[in-house]
């Protein structure tokens, strides 16, 4: 009985708000343009301070950077291995490739690890930083296309997120974090950023939930995108374990390590999209890839 409940702590907060949204979709409790408002909050205001605190609070030294290295060529050897696959399976569309790499860490992942793992953020900062590399260079510039270098670097700086990254990552490299906690100084920092971020994980999933219409999903005309996706990623999370254990002597956390794989693509692919038919079938390509990461993470948190 204490398993079952346990469970329940963890899953069903959040098919609860997955539920409410859908609700104020449904209800029409609340409009697009106020869904869209509460995903600015989340995304520039609570999100970064999530970021701030995870990234200052992770301890670095030369061998734990070997995990974000990793995780990034990891993500290029993913996204190549689209490629090659889309042309294999004779998949059409620009952007078919680009739904084998990348994650959706921000508007997802650190949501769910809270859930499962409560104030243990920073590790799953170190897995995720590898893939922010990857998604703000590589990815976006190949996706771009005429803006290419330019237009991804433009992206960033305009990121607010990518500031707390930084900053964050200033605080902990330098160990200037640490240096004021005997002071008191880096508590009441913390105390900021936790009120600052206590809404993320409700306002994120509440926004996810009002996207999400299952029902309207074309499940067979993009059942091949959820294969390659799902394989490329299956196929990565097996590498990036083997070589945690084997050449890193098991650096990385693990719960970490298997959420980060589960999540769907950067839900801001289909905004490059050419033509309206391709943007259709990657936006619902996304949301079933949303529904099954849920599912997945429903079992990562009954075996964990």
């Amino acid at each position: 009985m204490n398993a079952v409940v346990q469970l329940l702590e963890k899953v069903l907060p959040v098919f609860v708000l997955l539920g409410l949204g859908v609700l104020c979709r449904t209800k029409q409790l609340l409009t697009r343009e106020g869904v869209n408002a509460l995903k600015n909050v989340a995304v520039n205001i609570a999100l970064p301070a999530v970021m701030f605190s995870a990234f200052a609070d992770a301890e670095y030294t030369a061998r734990s950077i070997c995990v974000p290295l990793m995780i990034f060529l990891l993500c290029i050897l993913s996204l190549y291995a689209g490629m090659a696959l889309c042309r294999w399976m004779k998949i059409p569309g620009r952007l078919s490739p680009f739904l084998s790499a990348g994650f959706e860490a921000g508007m997802l992942g650190y949501s769910l690890f809270a859930i499962l793992f409560p104030g243990e953020e920073a590790s799953f900062a170190m897995v995720d930083l590898g893939q922010v590399l990857f998604v703000f260079t590589v990815y976006k510039v190949l996706l771009a296309r005429k803006d290419g270098l330019k237009g991804a670097l433009k992206e960033a700086a305009s990121s607010t997120t990518v500031w707390a990254i930084v900053a964050g990552l200033l605080f902990g490299v330098t160990g200037l974090y640490r240096a004021l906690q005997p002071s008191g100084i880096s508590g009441v920092i913390d105390a900021t950023a936790d009120f600052i971020a206590a809404p993320t994980s409700a306002l994120i999933l509440l926004a996810i939930g009002y996207d999400l219409a299952p029902a309207q999903i074309k499940w067979k005309k993009i059942s091949r995108l959820l294969l390659l996706r799902l394989g490329v990623s299956g196929a990565a999370l097996a590498v990036a374990l083997l070589v945690d254990r084997f050449v890193f002597g098991g650096m990385m956390h693990l719960g970490a390590a298997l959420l980060l794989f589960i999540l769907p693509p950067p839900y801001v692919l289909p905004v490059f999209a050419d033509v309206e038919e391709e943007r259709t079938d990657v936006s619902s390509a996304l949301s079933a890839l949303t529904v099954v990461s849920i599912a997945l993470f429903a079992v990562l948190a009954a075996v964990m």
